[in-house]
């Protein structure tokens, strides 16, 4: 999402001797740099101001060694020459030294050159002058048998750079160009036994004038503007034949899933100067193939297998891949080899995956996803890497569980589409991606009128075409990746659509094409079934049942309720005390931690809401504690929203992105956790909506409905709703019994609530429960609503919101009694270095006032958040009498060495923590 103004919406040749400069994107010759057994585990890489590590290269056939790490300097403090600069013993002394994959700011941080980026506004004051002259990053590799062929293949450059090997420059910055290109220099007349130099001039980043990333309105940009080098260069070996772009190509019966087709295709190319036969042999998961292949001096074929010549390709019973909740997450391996006379040449190695995905238009002309024949709500959120394009693929990981432990099961990928590694997660965890272009930079300069990217020159327009070319050729066997969105707000025009659609025609791409992520259409493939109606600011919980505008029909491609107040102890990490006071006190104050927009620049909307339906705050942990309730709400209600219109036969819900899941800063601005990990009531609301058999209140109707997303039918359950004024009278009581859910998304309407219920004003509570036939509750879902309702001004909608002209009244939630709370917690060790904490609370209460969203937070020995965590359950409410267990799962290294305890708190609940005992084995 991006910044765009009203009414429309918002929102960065050489040839020396023998060396060869040649795209991979060319001709489909050279697509694939990731396929060979050299890809790395991630890496922290050196450490910053330390010697820069040398890249020992083996011989081996197929060998793709990754370059340990950069010595990196500005241009302007060297003098030297690039042949200088590029050769081998050249004392870099006062360069900086990172890790293989860097922006030049986050070596900087590494090496502690300017304080906490992440806390007050350090990050404004860091002088972007240093980063408007080129950078040099140079990197060392030894090589032990140089008759080998080698090849550097690079990506991954922002924006473009000059490359020199060994004192010769073997690549210009107008073709090493553009973040997701891909390239391979054959430098093997230049490489030589003992230590080689590969030096590159990076150019500086301008995401408007550069077909690279930028930000947008997410955070606030870093001053580098993401310069640097954010992917792995590979230092490739081979023979004379080098083997490349290998891939499968699936072919799945979707109507019994019983049998799979398999095509196997690779490109092998002849790099010497004699005629040669090569064999080119592997196998495909059970199915093994081979061929001999003749090849004139420097000539390159294309090598098909297909079941038709293989009979093998033809798989009963494929092991087919699911989205998590949907089945299991198989892969299987394609391994290849080139040989020549017996020896092995190269190889190539990468898993896939059989299954099938449709994404056709609906009745009503929205995008509807089909997997393996099954149709499915899309439910995702917007994804967002480092600021600094960090690669760490611990913390990914952890991520990408949280996405899961969301109920969530796509990730959109708007831009900063991520390394291999974070796809290869994808893929084991089951979850969907949605990768595609940005908005509001170059990327849409030549469709996006006068709104920020500049038009496109003749150059653009290769880099463009290689870019997805190479994204295409890097994801297509991925089955997490389901789609590629090649325009964000605009579409492309017919001249740019071609080539992304020629490139992805060449790559074999498997997967649905969106001309666009708003509803706008290309032409060629049309309208993008998609929309773009906000809202990204404060709207109250009933607006999403409203099938208009953002509200719960079609697909809404990225759309929240706006800002998100982390956590105090977040808050407390990121914003210094005064910037704290401003926080709570000013709701019309710059807040430089939400947005660089100057339309989300405040948090006056969200704010006057705030103050409207809950009263004034009282202090900072009073508002802190008034916005996670607010967040809890809205986010359940957009979700549920969602699901519960899903099944519809008129106008039916198919996908929303939550705008957005994460931020890779720290935050005020569209996430549903923090910068830190941690938790509130943005994301337990989405937790509780998106449970697999969940019972829900509608805003619009009063109904009672319980949604089941589950594959099996949901039967004999029994819903009962109850309402409650705050001191906790009940005022009404009613149950469903017998009920049967259908699968795949569908609902059944148990009951619904009267328009008037005798003895309501006000605030007041709804309670609802689902059991089982056996009276297990399986199910809970507590809701906080008033007589006084919402008015949305639908007639003054903008882009990024619809007003509300008056807000439903809880301000008699503030009148609770205290609930008291007891809590014991005991604590396990687990597997692979985890524990898990567990927790009984119980509401002791002796009179009737329940204990609203009582949160529990694992702490360490200093009362600090133990972060990641991934809680059963959280933010609960109970009545009188009733208690719930909860455990928490996490790392025994995030305890810092003390005794985990328990922090207990809640809307009207003492803060108080226990001791998490080690229980006896």
């Amino acid at each position: 999402m991006v910044l765009r103004p009203a009414p429309f919406r918002r929102r960065a040749r050489a040839r020396v001797r023998r060396v060869l400069t040649a795209s991979l994107a060319v001709g489909g010759l050279l697509l694939t740099v990731s396929l060979t057994t050299g890809a790395a585990p991630p890496r922290s890489g050196p450490v910053a101001g330390g010697p820069t590590p040398v890249t020992r290269v083996g011989a081996a056939p197929g060998t793709a060694t990754p370059l340990a790490g950069f010595a990196t300097q500005s241009s302007a403090k060297v003098s030297d020459t690039p042949a200088a600069i590029s050769t081998p013993g050249y004392p870099a002394s006062g360069w900086h030294s990172v890790g293989p994959r860097s922006t030049v700011l986050a070596g900087l941080l590494a090496a502690g050159a300017y304080p906490d980026p992440f806390y007050s506004t350090n990050l404004d004051k860091i002088p972007a002058a240093d980063f408007a002259v080129p950078w040099w990053y140079r990197g060392d590799f030894t090589v032990a048998d140089p008759s080998r062929r080698t090849y550097l293949d690079v990506s991954g450059v922002v924006s473009a750079a000059d490359v020199y090997v060994n004192g010769v420059q073997v690549a210009t910055k107008d073709r090493i160009a553009g973040a997701y290109t891909q390239h391979e220099l054959d430098v093997t007349d230049l490489v030589r036994a003992g230590t080689n130099t590969v030096a590159f001039r990076v150019q500086p980043n301008d995401p408007r004038k550069n077909l690279t990333m930028g930000w947008i309105d997410w955070l606030q940009p870093p001053p580098d503007e993401n310069m640097g080098i954010v992917r792995d260069v590979l230092v490739r070996r081979g023979g004379p034949v080098a083997l490349r772009d290998a891939h499968v190509t699936t072919r799945l019966d979707t109507e019994s899933l019983a049998s799979a087709e398999l095509t196997v295709k690779a490109r092998v190319r002849n790099d010497s100067a004699s005629a040669v036969t090569a064999t080119v042999s592997g196998t495909a998961g059970p199915a093994a193939v081979s061929r001999a292949v003749s090849l004139a001096p420097h000539e390159s074929k294309a090598v098909t297998f297909t079941p038709a010549d293989f009979p093998q390709l033809r798989l009963d019973r494929p092991k087919v891949w699911w989205p998590a909740g949907m089945g299991d997450q198989p892969l299987y391996d394609l391994d290849l080899t080139a040989t020549v006379s017996g020896t092995p040449s190269d190889t190539a190695h990468h898993s896939f995956g059989i299954r099938d995905v449709k994404a056709p238009l609906n009745a009503d002309g929205a995008r509807q996803y089909r997997i393996n024949g099954r149709p499915l709500l899309i439910k995702a959120g917007g994804w967002s890497p480092d600021v600094f394009l960090r690669w760490d693929a611990r913390s990914v990981e952890d991520r990408l569980k949280y996405t899961l432990d969301l109920g969530l099961n796509t990730v959109r990928l708007e831009g900063h589409v991520e390394p291999d590694e974070f796809f290869d997660l994808a893929d084991r965890y089951g979850i969907l991606t949605l990768p595609g272009w940005e908005c509001c930079d170059k990327w849409e300069g030549q469709v996006n009128g006068d709104e920020t990217g500049e038009k496109w020159t003749p150059a653009d327009y290769p880099v463009a075409k290689d870019s997805m070319a190479a994204e295409a050729a890097r994801l297509r066997d991925h089955p997490s990746v389901i789609s590629f969105l090649i325009g964000s707000d605009f579409a492309p025009d017919a001249t740019i659509e071609k080539n992304y659609l020629d490139a992805l025609e060449a790559a074999d791409w498997p997967n649905p094409v969106i001309p666009a992520a708003s509803a706008k259409s290309s032409p060629r493939l049309g309208k993008s079934g998609m929309k773009m109606t906000g809202p990204y600011d404060w709207v109250p919980p009933d607006y999403w049942y409203a099938k208009r505008e953002g509200g719960a029909t079609g697909f809404n491609s990225e759309t929240s309720a706006g800002p998100d107040i982390p956590t105090l102890d977040t808050l407390r990490r990121m914003m210094s005390p005064s910037e704290l006071e401003t926080l709570w006190r000013n709701p019309s104050a710059k807040q430089y931690h939400r947005s660089p927009s100057a339309t989300f620049g405040d948090l006056k909307l969200f704010d006057n809401a705030l103050i409207g339906r809950y009263g004034k705050p009282t202090g900072l942990t009073d508002y802190v504690r008034k916005a996670g309730l607010a967040r809890y709400e809205a986010v359940r209600a957009q979700f549920e929203a969602y699901a519960r219109n899903f099944s519809d036969t008129s106008r039916p819900a198919t996908g929303v992105v939550h705008w957005m899941l994460n931020s890779g800063w720290t935050s005020l601005h569209w996430q549903l956790f923090d910068r830190f990990s941690d938790q509130g009531g943005a994301y337990y609301g989405a937790k509780k909506a998106n449970e697999p058999l969940h019972i829900q209140y509608s805003y619009d109707s009063r109904s009672v409905v319980v949604v089941n997303s589950e594959h099996t039918a949901a039967t004999g359950l029994t819903a009962r709703v109850s309402l409650y004024t705050p001191d906790g009278t009940r005022k009404f009581d009613k149950s469903a019994t017998g009920l049967r859910v259908p699968g795949d998304g569908g609902k059944a309407t148990a009951l619904t609530v009267p328009a008037d219920v005798s003895g309501l004003s006000g605030a007041y509570l709804v309670k609802l429960q689902l059991t089982d036939g056996a009276g297990k509750e399986v199910s809970r879902n507590v809701y906080w609503l008033s007589t006084d309702k919402d008015v949305l001004d639908w007639d003054n909608t903008d882009w990024y919101y619809t007003p509300t002209t008056s807000y439903a009244d809880l301000t008699g939630l503030d009148d609770m009694a205290e609930a008291p709370v007891s809590a014991t917690a005991t604590t396990t060790g687990g597997p692979d270095s985890t524990a898990t904490t567990t927790v009984t609370l119980r509401n002791t209460g002796s009179g009737r006032t329940p204990a609203l969203l009582v949160d529990a937070h694992l702490v360490n020995g200093s009362g600090k958040p133990v972060l990641p965590v991934r809680w059963s359950d959280n933010e609960v409410s109970l009545w009188p009498g009733e208690s719930v267990t909860l455990s928490a799962t996490y790392r025994t290294a995030d305890l810092g060495g003390s005794a985990p305890s328990v922090r207990i708190s809640g809307w009207n609940t003492a803060t108080r923590t226990v001791p998490a005992t080690a229980k006896a084995r």
